[in-house]
């Protein structure tokens, strides 16, 4: 039997042909889905207006684990990674004890104020130059019903003035704003506020061009819809007068968080994070425990209480993570909250 020959042309032909084919081919649902964050989940994403005194500014999120040790109970946690990172810190909620937490403490005396407390100024672009700040998670409820969650972290939260004493100070902060999407187009904003926060409509908020702004309060980091002066002494209220606690918001400093974030989409159904980029370090937004120091017992000289009320703590524990701020939300508000989206801005400007 003689052999088929081909000529150079001909297996040029066959190659364009099956190249054709492999183009053709149906993408798989996982490459999909990781493919590319939605290009209006950057377009709408909030700009950070922080305070012009802030010394406190966005952190690495990274370089936390550097100048922690996990501990608990006030005891460093044994057989852990070495080297703790971002690829393996999810690792710690198998060493977590029955009924306990994990805590990231810091290695120095925080009392000494060491200097990666103080975060990465943004430079005149908006970007915290060599400091990966914010994390932003595309949850796809289907029907173009999309939530989109701007995490952004501070390795220090720095507390009110009550009584004249500071209380509320802790290791490691996390904040966000939420944006809902409807077939792409922006709808409803959320401001996280200590334990709770505020819901206004896109048409509401202050923008520039069509990016809503969060204003950051000093210290605390609690998002803002507007500048000023903003009493939050009751959870979820933002008096229009000043009661006790006040964070206060101006036009300091511009972050644009979208310029060194991590950017991921999250299937609530399977509870797993799929990073946009590949080789972005995901394990992390699994861990459970504490991003700073458990609060100091009043053992402790560093601790002071108001008439020994363990909530008006100078030094209290550091928050959960991003896994911790509900991010499969029926309403715009977290679960379990009266959710009120506000048309109009409604807080006093100091």
């Amino acid at each position: 039997m003689a052999l088929l020959r081909t000529t150079p042309s001909c297996l040029v032909i066959m190659l364009s042909v099956i190249v054709q084919y492999i183009l053709a081919l149906p993408t798989p649902l996982a490459s999909r889905q990781s493919s590319a964050i939605p290009s209006y989940v950057i377009d709408y994403a909030p700009l950070v207006w922080l305070y012009s005194t802030e010394q406190y500014m966005p952190g690495d999120i990274g370089a936390q684990l550097v100048n922690t040790r996990p501990e608990t109970n006030f005891s460093v946690v044994a057989d852990v990674p070495v080297p703790l990172t971002l690829n393996n810190l999810n690792d710690l909620n198998a060493v977590a004890p029955s009924g306990g937490e994990i805590y990231l403490t810091s290695i120095d005396d925080i009392t000494t104020n060491p200097a990666w407390l103080n975060g990465v100024k943004p430079d005149s672009t908006g970007k915290t130059d060599g400091a990966s700040s914010c994390a932003i998670i595309v949850n796809d409820h289907g029907s173009g019903l999309v939530d989109a969650y701007y995490m952004y972290f501070y390795s220090f939260n720095l507390g009110n003035t009550v009584l004249g004493m500071v209380i509320g100070d802790h290791v490691g902060d996390w904040e966000h704003n939420m944006i809902r999407f409807q077939d792409g187009v922006p709808q409803a904003m959320w401001f996280s506020q200590h334990s709770f926060g505020e819901a206004f409509t896109y048409n509401a908020v202050e923008k520039q061009g069509q990016r809503p702004i969060s204003y950051s309060a000093v210290g605390s980091h609690a998002n803002y819809a507007i500048t000023g002066t903003h009493d939050h002494t009751i959870p979820g209220v933002n008096l229009p007068f000043g009661l006790l606690l006040e964070d206060h918001c101006d036009q300091g400093t511009l972050w644009d968080p979208t310029l060194s974030a991590y950017t991921y989409s999250y299937n609530a159904t399977t509870d797993v994070f799929t990073p946009y980029v590949q080789g972005t370090p995901t394990n992390w937004l699994y861990y459970t425990g504490a991003w700073g120091d458990e609060q100091y017992p009043l053992s402790d000289p560093r601790q002071k209480e108001i008439l020994g009320i363990s909530l008006t703590a100078k030094y209290q524990s550091g928050p959960t993570g991003p896994e911790d701020k509900q991010l499969n939300r029926t309403n715009v508000c977290p679960t379990g909250e009266t959710c009120i989206v506000s048309p109009v801005l409604t807080a006093r400007k100091g």
